[in-house]
């Protein structure tokens, strides 16, 4: 399998995640980092960690910080170039737990189309040191926008899931036109459009310990008004 994470500056990160990945029992598992040409050298590093574990790890080069959903698209596009069957998208910063990964393979390869990692489900939840108010940002965001769109799936907002190869591409990736936080809102709309089956496994979100978040409050305003185009954009499936 393919894991997709894409990276602007995390160089503190990137080798405990890859190592902690290369931990798994998860068979033929390869990693490909999308990095949008950090200042901090995380492109760079990568680099030396792929002379080091030949075969395991690829990195794209991108030109610029041009955002997580084409990030995404474009190392969605690589797996299935490559043939990958199961293709896995996932933080580098460590918010998202790779032991969890398991469970989420796990549930794909016994025959379910997209496994989620959840926060809104019984076993899930946000990190017990944030906040009220952001808790609460956090969760009426995700309630917003499921109950805009119709969508059954309790966390609609997260980044962490493993896709089937085949529910990709019926999916016509081209065509997905968000960029920013709404983007994983517009995969899983795409997703459920086209028909597929699911399954949400919990986690729990840890904010990050390093480095600083790309999460701002313009980014979720955005986000809030952009969820409102996706029925247009995708009528006719």
């Amino acid at each position: 399998m393919l894991v997709v994470i894409p990276t602007f500056n995390e160089a503190e990160n990137i080798q405990p995640m890859l190592s902690a990945l290369f931990l798994l029992p998860i068979e033929d598992l390869h990693v490909l980092i999308v990095d949008d040409n950090s200042p901090d050298g995380t492109g760079e590093i990568v680099e030396k960690l792929k002379k080091d574990n030949p075969g395991q790890i690829d990195v794209l080069h991108r030109i610029g910080k041009l955002g997580l959903g084409t990030a995404y698209i474009s190392g969605f596009q690589y797996g299935l170039a490559n043939g990958y069957d199961l293709i896995g998208q996932m933080d580098a910063d460590f918010s998202h737990p790779p032991e969890k990964l398991v469970e989420l393979v796990a549930a794909v390869q016994n025959g379910i189309d997209l496994a989620i990692g959840s926060r809104y489900i019984e076993g899930g939840s946000l990190d017990k040191d944030w906040p009220l108010w952001r808790k609460f940002l956090s969760g009426f965001g995700n309630f917003y926008a499921r109950s805009i769109l119709n969508l059954p799936v309790k966390d609609v907002t997260g980044g962490f899931r493993v896709w089937n190869g085949k529910l990709l591409e019926r999916m016509s990736l081209d065509k997905i036109r968000s960029n920013g936080y709404v983007f994983q809102v517009e995969m899983l709309y795409v997703a459920w459009k086209v028909g597929c089956n699911y399954q949400e496994i919990p986690f729990y979100f840890a904010d990050r310990k390093i480095g600083k978040s790309k999460m701002s409050f313009k980014i979720q305003a955005e986000a809030a008004i952009n969820v409102w185009k996706l029925p247009g954009y995708h009528k006719d499936i």
